[in-house]
């Protein structure tokens, strides 16, 4: 008796969920010695060709400008989160403040109110910050006591 030919088993592809264009995800490129359709996406991406450059008397002014301006830049300081205590008629305070730039027409966080109230001491004189501070009242630090 002839004995049965064993061939070599065959490749079968898994179903693969089909993306935008229609095709299978990662089933862009045939898999070896498959024959595709000659189409337009398909074929290869034509290639670049690099322009030559001849420095020009122009080019040395704008190498300079963009030197100092990335001299210019000022790197933005780390954000910090805190939490402190305060009372409740500062709160009160600081949504008036908000409301009253609202009417003004500028949208302001209560971080930016404080950031900004920080400003105005630092330009103070020592005498007048001195006057600000005492008019504060002292709080107690940490969480308040749940009622």
């Amino acid at each position: 008796m002839t004995e049965p030919s064993i061939g070599k088993p065959t490749k079968k592809r898994s179903q693969r969920p089909k993306n935008a264009n229609g095709r299978a995800k990662g089933m862009d490129r045939p898999a070896d010695g498959e024959n595709t359709p000659a189409t337009a996406d398909a074929l290869p991406a034509p290639a670049k060709v690099a322009k030559q450059r001849h420095p020009a008397a122009s080019e040395a002014p704008q190498a300079a400008t963009a030197v100092e301006a990335k001299a210019k830049r000022v790197k933005k300081d780390k954000v910090v989160r805190d939490s402190f205590t305060m009372p409740k008629s500062d709160y009160e305070k600081l949504a008036a403040l908000k409301q009253k730039c609202l009417d003004a027409g500028v949208s302001v966080k209560k971080s930016e109110l404080l950031r900004a109230g920080l400003l105005l001491l630092d330009s103070a004189t020592p005498r007048r910050l001195i006057e600000a501070i005492s008019v504060v009242e002292a709080v107690k630090t940490g969480r308040p006591a749940k009622l």
